[in-house]
């Protein structure tokens, strides 16, 4: 398993910048207690989800039948889509309906803690995200290989957790025309990132392509 491209793949899809906008929304109001416990159980929840794909995720798979070849596909076609929302400048997660959004405000208006869903799922770790660390925990051949694949959500929430607690001066610095520069980069190499997931799948569906 090449070591560093899960690790980019992932910082690219889940991209914590392109989500401090709305951070910045769904806690307007809260207090800095609330807001510092919203950022560690986001973060925390990131690093579970990441933690649990690369873990369990082929053992999911098994249990439905479905081969890692098709996966592949199916799961470059989604980072594929992804990187195209990314490209628009729309985080690559971002599916919440405008009821979830409504059904949100509600929530922190209560002070109810929105830092799993929807800030964690689906923005920060949606399906994409999940097809990402699957597809590389079948790459690994050895156990420490799969344990840096879960070191890498320690650090996808290590800078989840800075992002948010920055949100404020970030969004200051980089403003929306900053941040959605920065959204599209990490599209661009999501999307090629995506077409080498679905060749090395399709080449295992249909070996004579690799001819």
């Amino acid at each position: 398993m090449d070591l560093i491209k899960p690790l980019i793949s992932l910082l690219a899809i889940v991209n914590p910048l392109a989500i401090v906008p709305f951070f910045i929304h769904y806690t307007q109001g809260f207090t800095d207690g609330q807001r510092r416990r919203t950022i560690l159980v986001s973060s925390f929840s990131a690093f579970i989800v990441i933690g649990t794909c690369a873990l369990l995720g082929l053992q999911l798979l098994a249990f439905f039948g479905i081969s890692i070849a098709s996966f592949q596909v199916g799961g470059g076609l989604l980072l594929l889509l992804s990187s195209l929302s990314m490209l628009n400048a729309q985080p690559a997660e971002m599916k919440t309906t405008s009821e979830e959004v409504r059904a949100t405000e509600v929530k922190a208006s209560l002070g109810a803690s929105i830092a799993v869903v929807p800030l964690t799922i689906p923005l920060l770790t949606g399906p994409a995200t999940m097809s990402t660390v699957v597809i590389y925990a079948e790459k690994t051949r050895h156990f420490w290989e799969l344990l840096l694949l879960v070191t890498y959500g320690a650090v996808i929430a290590i800078a989840t957790a800075a992002a948010f607690s920055l949100a404020q001066p970030i969004a200051r610095a980089l403003g929306k025309t900053g941040i959605n520069v920065m959204t599209r980069l990490m599209g661009l190499i999501l999307a090629a990132l995506a077409i080498e997931v679905m060749a090395d799948g399709l080449g295992k569906l249909f070996p004579i392509l690799m001819r």
